[in-house]
């Protein structure tokens, strides 16, 4: 294990959670990994859902029109393709590597349906809560294809692709002003080649969890060793200002991190606002066809 730097002390692993096998969209196969049950231990963060199938029959649906209002969704392609369409004017194609990053804010009204009859389909989506003040603003759509997404190398075989955020001096794709978006959102993809250790500083306040999706890794701090195994998400301590994570050959983890907005959560399926007064509002609003206008 190489040196590590002395000034990084290392979070430890609070809990560790197996998904939930379910269904959505048109009847899609996936693994709901952060569920209503953690949302407000990692806030600002809503949902996580991992998609990932090589038969058709467990992707084919896709997501048809569906509504969002209240949040933003960061979908991650890993394999596949998928067509998003909102009805603020939006179209992109999601393919592998690239990041969909939408801001519902009021309203909109979107899919994402798949362009491929075989073959694999595997990502996630993200659901990223948005300020009481922001969540009625107007809509907006990034689409971000993998070559856009900058990458480096820590100790030399270690990859990590930068979403969001800023790592190790390393600018992400997505950069936004915290006065709008204060849950400064860290977005990290990080591919260990060998067996050897990544670090990386997380700001105190922070919530952060991990996710592993190919090995396995350790998180390392001076009080403890955890592993994390395959499909397990890791909610980090709020302690230290960093975490250190040794990968096995060939593991890939996503680290998000961000900061809460410690704000009333309502949520009605894809609605996310702060009180229940809104929520029946943004029914109302929905199906009266206001949505993007």
């Amino acid at each position: 294990m190489e040196t590590l730097k002395s000034s990084l002390i290392g979070r430890r692993v609070e809990q560790q959670v197996v998904g939930q096998a379910t269904r959505d969209g048109d009847g899609v196969k996936l693994t709901r990994v952060l569920t209503q049950t953690h949302q407000r231990r990692l806030d600002p963060f809503l949902m996580l859902d991992n998609f990932g199938s090589d038969d058709p029959n467990d992707y084919g649906g896709g997501f048809p029109d569906h509504p969002h209002r209240g949040f933003e969704t960061v979908t991650y392609m890993i394999a596949g393709r998928m067509r998003h369409k909102d009805s603020a004017g939006n179209e992109g194609l999601l393919q592998n590597g690239g990041v969909q990053w939408m801001t519902a804010g009021r309203g909109v009204v979107h899919s994402e349906m798949p362009e491929q009859e075989e073959g694999v389909m595997e990502g996630f989506q993200l659901w990223l809560n948005l300020l009481s003040t922001q969540k009625m603003c107007a809509p907006a759509y990034q689409d971000i294809q993998s070559q856009s997404i900058p990458e480096y190398f820590f100790n030399a075989s270690v990859k990590v692709r930068v979403i969001a955020g800023e790592s190790n001096g390393f600018e992400g794709a997505v950069q936004r002003s915290p006065a709008l978006f204060p849950t400064q959102t860290l977005y990290l993809d990080i591919h260990f080649e060998n067996q050897t250790c990544f670090e990386q500083t997380l700001n105190p306040k922070h919530n952060a969890f991990l996710f592993v999706y190919r090995g396995s890794v350790s998180v390392i701090s001076d009080k403890q060793r955890t592993e994390v195994n395959l499909h397990r998400m890791a909610i980090l301590h709020n302690e230290g200002n960093g975490v250190i994570i040794e990968g096995s050959p060939g593991a890939k983890v996503l680290l998000i991190s961000g900061q809460p907005l410690n704000e009333p959560i309502a949520q009605y399926g894809p609605f996310v606002m702060n009180t229940r007064e809104e929520l029946i509002q943004a029914v109302d609003d929905f199906k009266a066809g206001l949505f993007c206008q």
